[in-house]
C-alpha cells in the first residue's frame, strides 16, 4: 500500500467536513497509512469455512410479539420536544 500524503489527507478532511490543522496533517497521514496497511493485512487472512457472525460473544435475541403496546399519546411524546407547534416537532432548518 502506498502511503497517504498531506494533500490527500487534507482532501479527505475537506470532503468529510472535518477541520484539521496543517501541523496535524502529516501525523494523521501516517496514522491513516498504518490503518490502511492493517486493513490490507486482514485481506490475507484465510476465512474459508468461517461462518459469518454479528458478534464475538455468543448471545441470542429476545423475541417479542410484534404488537402495539402503547401509542396514540401525542402529548406525552411531545413532552420531549424542545420546540413544537400544532402537535408537531419543530426542528431547525439545516438546508438553505
Amino acid at each position: 500500500m502506498s502511503s497517504l500524503d498531506k494533500d490527500t489527507v487534507k482532501n479527505i478532511a475537506f470532503l468529510s467536513r472535518i477541520e484539521v490543522a496543517d501541523e496535524k496533517l502529516e501525523p494523521l497521514a501516517q496514522d491513516l497509512t498504518k490503518i490502511l496497511d492493517w486493513v490490507e493485512q486482514l485481506s490475507e487472512v484465510d476465512t474459508d469455512g468461517v461462518e459469518p457472525m454479528t458478534s464475538v460473544a455468543a448471545q441470542s435475541l429476545h423475541w417479542r410479539k410484534d404488537e402495539v403496546t402503547s401509542g396514540d399519546q401525542p402529548d406525552l411524546v411531545l413532552n420531549n420536544a424542545p420546540d413544537q407547534d400544532d402537535h408537531c416537532y419543530l426542528v431547525p432548518k439545516v438546508v438553505e
